[in-house]
């Protein structure tokens, strides 16, 4: 990372204290499945902090939490602080079995190193918040830090943020990416807590990253925040998106106008980003009927050809015989463990291959 890149973030979010020292970073034809087409939780030592607005309802934390792989404790750690009527008592014992296992599974078919021990990196909503969060007030951004950094700010970190406060965070980090990005190619994830736990190390190299995922966010969310983007000069925009709406009750018409409406807005306010527009997942869930999830990703197809975007088919890559999310790429039935995100790795992967055979003609 250039000196003025770290400069720009540095001005923007005028640091005036540096937090521990952080370990240094580690120095056209369409492939197979494209078609074209409650207060901010301050750090161990006090910093001046941007302003977020307090409210009452948080969304839940539908990702890895806590340290400790007992179900009990990582419920606790999760719903503390936030009302009853926001999530339902059936999601926990899922959600707590998730928070351990997501990087802590060792059932990936080709060694991935990501741990050197099980508390080397956020695991919980409250941990990711504050490392992100002492990155971006330290100069650098989350994307390009070692995943162990400024542990001693987040490692006990447990009070959850809001759904108001991640939109400030992320709404930061794309300000400061706006100022530094200078002629580096930009690539943005945008979607929810699946894109949200991609693990920072695994983004393909190249591009800078900027992960624009929210832990429970719908297609509805999504649209309503895109404004936190406008100052950004993105090469590439990967959406994934639905899966909550479905969880939500949301109707089927409603997920497709936001999709559609998201794509306009970007190609918009965007017109050099290649729009990508991911499938959504299968899953296990026996609330979530994967027929309904096959007859959207149709539909979502058939949007982003007529909006102009690129439909990214991953969702046939997690399949199993039953067209069920396959058990050995999820911790609970909806989330991904590593072996999950190397499978999302390569497609992106793959789309940049695309992307870049694309250019060059």
């Amino acid at each position: 990372m250039s000196d003025p890149f770290v400069l720009a973030i540095g001005l923007l979010t005028h640091l005036k204290a540096s937090p521990p020292a952080a370990k240094p970073n580690p120095p056209k034809e369409l492939g197979a499945g494209f078609v074209e087409a409650t207060e901010p939780v301050l750090c161990q030592s006090p910093i001046a902090l941007p302003s977020v607005s307090r409210v009452e309802n948080s969304e839940p934390e539908f990702s890895p939490v806590g340290r400790n792989p007992s179900a009990s404790w990582l419920e606790q750690q999760l719903f503390e602080g936030l009302p009853p009527e926001s999530f339902r008592a059936r999601d926990a014992a899922g959600i707590a079995a998730h928070a351990w296992e997501v990087f802590a599974d060792t059932s990936a078919a080709e060694p991935v190193t990501y741990l050197p021990t099980a508390q080397s990196r956020p695991l919980s909503g409250p941990q990711m918040y504050q490392q992100r969060l002492a990155a971006l007030r330290s100069g650098q951004t989350y994307t390009r830090i070692a995943v162990d950094s400024f542990a001693s700010w987040w490692r006990d970190a447990t009070n959850q943020p809001t759904y108001e406060q991640w939109k400030g965070l992320l709404a930061s980090e794309a300000r400061a990416i706006a100022r530094g990005q200078g002629g580096n190619r930009l690539a943005i994830l945008l979607g929810d807590s699946i894109s949200m736990w991609f693990p920072q190390e695994r983004l393909p190299k190249g591009p800078l990253w900027l992960n624009q995922g929210i832990s429970g966010d719908t297609s509805r969310g999504i649209l309503s925040r895109l404004s936190a983007l406008s100052a950004t000069q993105p090469d590439t925009i990967y959406l994934l998106a639905g899966i909550n709406d479905l969880r939500r009750g949301a109707r089927d018409d409603e997920i497709l106008w936001n999709h559609r409406q998201i794509v306009r807005r970007l190609r918009e306010e965007h017109p050099q980003a290649e729009i990508i527009v991911q499938s959504i997942l299968p899953t296990r869930l026996g609330t979530i009927s994967n027929q309904r999830i096959r007859r959207l990703n149709r539909e979502i197809a058939a949007i982003s050809q007529q909006e102009g975007a690129i439909y990214l088919d991953v969702h046939s890559q997690f399949l199993d015989p039953a067209g069920a999310l396959r058990p050995e790429l999820t911790t609970d039935g909806l989330h991904l463990n590593r072996q999950g995100y190397e499978i999302w790795r390569g497609a992106l992967l793959r789309s940049q291959s695309w992307k870049a055979l694309s250019d060059s003609e």
